[in-house]
C-alpha cells in the first residue's frame, strides 16, 4: 500500500504541474484530478501507518 500512495503523490505532483502549464477546461480538469491523485496517495499512506500497528 506504501508504494501505491507514493504512486499517486507523484502522479498527483505531475497531474497540478501539467494543470498550471494547460490552458482554459484542460487546465482546470488537470488540476482537479492531481488534486484527487494527491489525496487518494495521503490517505493510502495513513491507511499503511494504522495497518502496520
Amino acid at each position: 500500500m506504501r508504494i501505491i500512495g507514493v504512486l499517486l503523490i507523484i502522479v498527483g505532483v505531475v497531474g497540478i504541474w501539467a494543470g498550471t502549464q494547460a490552458f482554459g477546461d484542460i487546465g482546470i480538469s488537470c488540476m482537479i484530478g492531481g488534486i484527487s491523485a494527491l489525496l487518494s496517495g495521503i490517505g493510502f499512506m495513513i491507511a499503511a501507518g494504522k495497518m502496520k500497528k
